[in-house]
Order: structure tokens, then sequence, then C-alpha cells
């Protein structure tokens, strides 16, 4: 005797709601326990919802693009009779685990405090990391016999969107290394033993070990990106070897056959290159899928449009007519001597993050400028009157509040594309773009709007610091509305910024320069500042970005408008 059972959404951490992507079963399919269902995907991380029994499908709850929580109903489950009336508690059972499994580090049991005598062991385990569940280890920094002191950098990590170092929490002599280069860590995760040295040293946190294997566990968020050897991931896909990364994933267009074994953020990677994971063999265990395995079908299928097509060794671009040519390669050795230096890891990631939004959003650039003879010498005036107090008051920091003014005249600029959506968000991160030694990283000043300019100039000041040493985190890099991309130190007049998105719009600085403006009866000297605003154009029109870069300018030209 069979009976129906409610497959529901089981604990997915920190997320209220996350969108479905993916139906991966259809009505009328039989399904076995852990056997993926569906793919959901938050800001942060894609993961599969398994089934937590085994039988077959009656009945969908849910479509593409709804929005599902823990408790949401996926489908009806027909299952054997003495299977269902033991379903309900196992489910509950495991949810229950997996919610404890997940509980913040902070929370009793969570984590023990170790105290450590003088001359004992210590382990030193991975911090707090942001919203990231896991991140690569790129760089082992000590080696067993090596002293490290409080603070020493152990090891390098990285996201998608940043490297970082991990300190070490105590002084001592590493007695043991845990992790290897290519390993994937997350929130306490053990890095290595230290013997103390000294005195009683400080108490240190020890991940329980089924919580840093859930954690490994709960969504693979990032996508690595190729090595120099490695194909070019945004490079256009020949049509014939391509599916629309928004294709239906509807039960009825589902084939009877078994779905492509692979990660969600495979899943991920081969949507956004336009691969049909079903054409992809995979060589990871039982077969399953791996990033590795979504390059080399891609860079076989490019090789195999090549070589059918003409000696142009051109790849046509949809139905238009038009063609890329394939990326010359030539010895440059033999023109003079040379020197091969890698891209930095920054520049690999930003290059890849600047390409797609180049590609992808339409940018209209509007220039404009802005008078700022008086607020300069409002600022020198500060300076000096606050040179004791160590408060240094830059541009930057003015141009940041009165950004946030207009971001509040015009609130389609503070905004972001979500499918169909337009969300307007009502808080003011405000980003802006840092030279570093390694390439530009944006840091984000969060809650602009509540902060003075004394207090934007001195906390813009220390993250600028901490990016050009390597230190930012990731949540001082995420939650930006606008970025304000600044060459005032540099030069130029004008130039067209590329939009950080999901934002909407950019404004460029320039650096400002004396030009004689006519006041009505005679030229005088004025001090110009260039003002570069690109903006998305499926957003905003040029009408509004010409007002807005004119209302900007007002500001600037007369400061006290920042507080009507």
């Amino acid at each position: 005797m069979s009976k129906l059972l409610e497959i529901k959404v089981p604990d997915i951490g920190d997320f209220s709601e996350v969108e479905v992507i993916e139906l991966l079963v259809a009505v009328g399919d039989r399904v076995e326990a852990e056997q993926s269902l569906i793919t959901v995907e938050s800001d942060k991380a894609s993961m599969e919802i398994p089934s937590s029994d085994a039988g077959v499908v009656k009945s969908l709850k849910i479509k593409l693009g709804d929005k599902v929580k823990e408790g949401s109903v996926i489908l009806e489950l027909e299952v054997a009779g003495d299977v269902a009336e033991q379903a309900a508690p196992v489910t509950a059972a495991a949810q229950t685990s997996a919610a404890v499994s997940q509980e913040p580090a902070d929370a009793p049991g969570a984590e023990q405090a170790v105290p450590v005598a003088a001359g004992g062991t210590v382990s030193v385990v991975v911090p707090d990391i942001g919203d990231f569940s896991e991140v690569e280890v790129i760089e082992v920094l000590v080696a067993v016999g090596d002293k490290v002191e409080v603070e020493s950098s152990l090891i390098t990590v990285e996201s998608d969107k940043a490297s970082m170092e991990i300190p070490s929490s105590h002084a001592g002599t590493v007695t043991a290394v845990a992790v290897k280069v290519g390993d994937k860590v997350a929130k306490g995760s053990l890095v290595l033993e230290l013997s103390t040295i000294g005195a009683q040293a400080s108490t240190a946190p020890v991940a329980a070990p089924a919580q840093a294997q859930q954690a490994g566990q709960a969504a693979e968020t990032m996508v690595k990106l190729p090595s120099s050897d490695r194909i070019d991931e945004t490079a256009t896909i020949p049509s014939e070897f391509r599916v629309s990364p928004t294709a239906s994933y509807a039960p009825t267009a589902l084939p009877s056959r078994n779905l492509p074994h692979a990660s969600p953020s495979v899943r991920k990677f081969a949507r956004e290159l336009g691969v049909d994971l079903a054409q992809v063999t995979g060589t990871g265990d039982k077969h399953r899928i791996t990033q590795d395995d979504v390059r080399k079908y891609v860079k076989a299928a490019l090789t195999a449009a090549m070589s059918t097509r003409s000696t142009t060794t051109s790849t046509s671009v949809g139905g238009s007519g038009l063609s890329v040519l394939g990326w010359p390669k030539v010895d440059f050795a033999k023109f003079g001597p040379i020197e091969a230096k890698p891209l930095s890891r920054i520049k690999k990631i930003s290059g890849a993050n600047l390409h797609r939004n180049w590609v992808m959003i339409p940018h209209v650039t509007n220039n404009d400028e802005a008078d700022i003879t008086e607020l300069e010498a409002l600022r020198v005036k500060l300076n000096k009157e606050n040179e004791k107090s160590g408060i240094k008051f830059t541009m930057l920091a003015f141009i940041i509040k009165a950004v946030v003014a207009a971001l509040k005249k015009f609130p389609e600029f503070n905004a972001s594309l979500d499918g169909d959506q337009l969300v307007l968000k009502k808080y003011f991160h405000i980003g802006f773009a840092a030279d570093t030694p390694n390439g530009l990283v944006v840091p984000v000043l969060k809650d602009a709007d509540k902060k003075s300019i004394s207090n934007i100039a001195k906390e813009t000041s220390e993250l600028a610091k901490l990016a050009r040493d390597g230190k930012l985190a990731p949540s001082q890099m995420q939650g930006g509305c606008f970025t304000i991309s600044s060459l005032g130190g540099i030069g130029g007049t004008t130039f067209t910024p590329i939009i950080n998105a999901p934002e909407v719009a950019i404004l460029g600085v320039c650096r400002s320069s004396y030009k004689p403006v006519w006041n009505g009866q005679t030229f005088e000297p004025r001090l110009i500042i260039p003002l570069s605003l690109s903006y998305d154009h499926r957003v905003i029109d040029g009408a509004l970005a010409a007002r807005f870069n004119a209302y900007l300018g007002s500001l600037l030209a007369d400061f006290r408008r920042v507080l009507i």
C-alpha cells in the first residue's frame, strides 16, 4: 500500500527566501533518497535540495522563478506505506540535525575555548570570513618548525571576490600544518597546531568537526577563475554548441534520462557559459562533472568549430553574420627582448567581472563639469583647522556626501535589476575604487547617509589602507549601491568607467583644473572638476542621467544645498 508524502525545503541556513532556478524532476519520475529535486539560488550561493525519501513524483507544487523557504512544499511523492509512516519523523530529525550543525559559531556548544598553558599545544582555526561558506587555500606561508607571533599571517585564502591572509591567534612554534594549497576551508577549519611559548596563552576556539564538515557541504559559492593555460571562460561559444542560459527547465521539457551529476556551482558555471551538461562527460568521482570537464568541453567545441570554418579562424556570433576573430598568437620574442609576467590574482578576478559587465550592460556615459572653487577653499580651511586632530578632509569625502544627496533625489540610480524587476534600495552604501599594487579593488562605505564628512574621510582612508595592504575582508567589499572611481590625484579629463554589476551607474572623477569662466562682465579663474557618469541604459535614459550629473554639479558648486 502506497501513500503520498509531502517533500519540503529543509533548513537552508541564513537565507529567508531563495529562488528556484532549476526543476530537476518531473511528474512520473522515480527518485531515490538524497536525489536532487530542485536547484535554488540566493545572491551568494546556489544549492540543490535533495529528496528525503524514495518514490514516484505525483505532483509538483512549485515552478521556475518561485521563491521558497524552509518548510515550503516542493512536491508530493508516492512512497511505500511503511516508508511513509516513518518519513515525517525522519525528515524532522534530519532538519533538526541540519539546523544544529549549521548553528552560528558563537552559539553554545558550537565551539569551545581551549585554555592553553605555557609550553602547551593550541589549535589555530579559521576565524569569521564573512558571507563565504568556503574559501580556497592558495598559499601556505609557514612550515613545521617555524616560529610565529600573534597576528602573523599563516595562509592566504581566496574567494571569487578577494584574497585575504589568515593570521595566527597565538604565538608559538608550528608543530603540524593541517591544510595544503588547494584545500577548501570554512570558519572553524583547523589550520595548524602550535606549541605555545612564553606566558599563559589566550584561549583558542576549536570548531566541532561536524560543524566544519557541514559547512563544507552547505553550498559551493565560488566559481574558480582559469589559470593562464585554460580557456577564456567568457569566450563566445558557437551557437550550435550553445543553449540559452535562461532556457526553460520545465517538467514537460525534461527528457526521460538520468540528470547530469554535478554540483550547484558547476551547474551555475555551465549556465553562464551556455553549456548543456547532458553533453559533458564527467571525470570526477562516480562520473561527477567538474568545472574542468566543462572547460574541456567548451575548448573542444571551439576547436571543432574553428577547424570546420574557413582559414580566417573566425567564430560566428548568433545568426547576425558577424564574426569574432580568434585571439592572435604571436611570438613576441622574435621582434625583440620580452619579459613574461603573470597577471595578479586581483586582475584575473576583476578582469573577468569587468568583461562580463562591459558585454552585458549597455553603457552610456554623460560628461559634465562642476565648479568646486568654494568647496576646495572650504576643504583647505578645514584641514588647517583640524591639523592637530589628524583628520584629513579629502575631496572624495565631499563627493560621497553629495552623491548620497543626488541618489535620494534620483532613486533610480540607487537600484539594481533583478530579472524584469527594478529593486530600489533604501540604504546608501557607496563603493570607491582604491588603487593597490596588485590592481583596483572597491571597498564599500556602509550607511554613508548617516555619517558626517569627517567620519567619511576617516573611514575611506582606513579602507583604502586595508586595500593597499591586501587585508580587506569580503564583507567590506559587498553591498554597494553606487561606485565612485576617482582619478583626481593622477590626471585626465574624461573617461568611461565600467559599471560595477549589479549596480546601474558609476561616477568617474578626473583631476580638477583652473579654467576661465565668464561671470557676465569678465572672465575669472574657477576650479573645475570633470564628472563622467556611466549608466545602464536599460534602467536610465539620457535625460535622467544629464539631470543627475547637473544636480550633482550644483551640490558641489554650493555645498550648502546638501543640507536642503
